[in-house]
C-alpha cells in the first residue's frame, strides 16, 4: 500500500509541474501535441482538443511536447505561428520556469495545509540533566519549564538551542518551577559536532533534553501563509545547499539517492500518518523544482541558458552546437540517475 502511495505521490508532483508548463504554453498561444505521466509504453490516451493526454507505463516521470520542441531532436523545429520556436526569449523562458514555480507552488500550498492541520511542537520543559554538565552546575533540575533565554521569551524547545548559539559569553535563564520563576547564569560548552552535511562545527550547549510534552500548534490564515513561504524558502536553500555540498565534494556521491529511495522514503512517510506524508510531500516537490532549474540541457534549467544566450546576443546557437551541449547534458543527466540507482541497490543490501 505503501509503495501505491509513493507512485500516487511522485505521479502528483510530476503532473503538477508539467501543468505548469502547460499552461503557460497554452497562455502565449503554443500548441502542445503531448501532455504525459509517465515514459514508455502508453496504457490510456484521450485527445482533448489539439493535446494528447496520456498515462504511461512507467510512472516516474513526465512531459508535455510543445509543437516546435523537441530534447531528442534539439534540430526538429517548426516556425508556424503556434509554435515554441518562434515565440521572444522572454516568452520561452516563463514557459520554462512555469514547471518548477508550479513544484514550489505546491509545497506552499501543502505547508499551508500543514499549518491548519497542526503542527506538533515540543514544550521547553526540560526532561534529563545531564551530569557535569552546565545546566546541572547551575541547578538546572527535571520539569523546569525554561521560559527566557538572554531576555527572549521561549515558546517551544527549538528556540533554545537558537538563542544559546545565537548569542556569546554567558546566558541567563529564567525558568518555572513550582509556580516561581528562578533566573540561572550559565556558561554554555563549546563542543564539535557535525552539521547535516557531516561537516564539522561547533555548537554550545548546556547539558539538557526534553521532557517530550507536546502542543499543536494551529497557525490560522495569515499565520499558515506566513509559515508556509518561511517553509518553502527553507526547503529551496536546504536543496540549494545539497547540491552545493554535492558538487563541492563536502556530501559524496554515495549519499546520492535516486527513485527507488523517494519512493521508499515516500512509502514509510505514508505509514507515519497525513502530516507526514505532506510535510516530505513537500519537501520532494521543492526538490524537483530547484533540481529542475540546474543549468543542464536536458533540464528546464539548460533550456533557459539557451534563451537567455538569445535575449543577450540576438542570435540562437548553431544546431551544431545546440544537439552537441543537449546530448552532454542526456549523458549528466542519465549519469546521475544511474549513479542514484546504484546508489539505491547498494542500500538496499544493506
Amino acid at each position: 500500500m505503501g509503495i501505491i502511495v509513493a507512485l500516487l505521490v511522485l505521479s502528483i508532483l510530476i503532473f503538477f509541474h508539467e501543468l505548469g508548463h502547460f499552461a503557460a504554453a497554452r497562455f502565449f498561444g503554443v500548441q502542445v501535441d503531448v501532455f504525459s505521466i509517465g515514459f514508455g509504453k502508453k496504457l490510456y490516451s484521450r485527445m482533448i482538443g489539439k493535446t494528447e493526454w496520456s498515462l504511461s507505463a512507467i510512472p516516474l516521470g513526465g512531459y508535455v511536447k510543445m509543437k516546435g520542441q523537441d530534447d531528442t531532436d534539439p534540430t526538429a523545429v517548426s516556425y508556424d505561428e503556434d509554435s515554441y520556436n518562434v515565440k521572444k526569449p522572454w516568452q520561452r523562458i516563463i514557459i520554462l520556469l512555469a514547471g518548477p514555480f508550479a513544484n514550489f507552488l505546491l509545497a506552499f500550498i501543502l505547508y499551508f495545509a500543514i499549518a491548519n492541520m497542526g503542527v506538533p511542537k515540543l514544550l521547553p520543559v526540560v526532561g534529563e540533566v545531564s551530569k557535569d554538565t552546565p545546566a546541572f552546575s547551575a541547578g538546572l533540575t527535571k520539569e523546569d519549564k525554561i521560559v527566557q533565554v538572554n531576555g527572549n521569551n521561549i515558546q517551544y524547545w527549538e528556540e533554545i538551542g537558537e538563542n544559546i548559539n545565537g548569542d556569546k559569553g554567558d546566558i541567563t535563564l529564567i525558568v518555572e518551577r513550582e509556580a516561581r520563576l528562578i533566573t540561572l547564569q550559565i556558561t554554555p560548552k563549546v563542543i564539535e559536532d557535525l552539521n547535516i552535511f557531516g561537516e564539522k562545527i561547533t555548537r554550545r550547549i548546556i547539558g539538557i533534553s526534553p521532557l517530550g510534552k507536546q502542543e499543536t500548534v494551529y497557525f490560522g490564515l495569515v499565520d499558515g501563509l506566513g509559515y508556509a513561504w518561511e517553509e518553502t524558502k527553507n526547503a529551496s536553500l536546504l536543496i540549494v545547499q545539497s547540491v552545493e555540498k554535492l558538487l563541492t565534494g563536502v556530501v559524496g556521491a554515495d549519499k546520492l539517492g535516486g527513485v527507488i529511495t523517494i519512493v521508499d522514503v515516500t512509502a514509510q512517510a505514508s505509514s507515519a500518518g497525513l502530516l507526514a506524508l505532506f510535510f516530505f510531500t513537500a519537501l520532494i516537490s521543492v526538490n524537483l523544482g530547484v533540481l529542475n532549474l540546474l543549468p543542464i540541457p536536458a533540464l528546464d534549467g539548460g533550456h533557459i541558458m539557451f534563451n537567455l544566450y538569445e535575449m543577450l546576443t540576438g542570435r540562437t546557437a548553431s544546431e551544431q552546437v545546440m544537439t552537441y551541449i543537449t546530448l552532454v547534458g542526456w549523458a549528466i543527466l542519465i549519469s546521475l540517475m544511474l549513479l542514484g540507482l546504484y546508489n539505491d541497490i547498494n542500500r538496499l543490501l544493506g
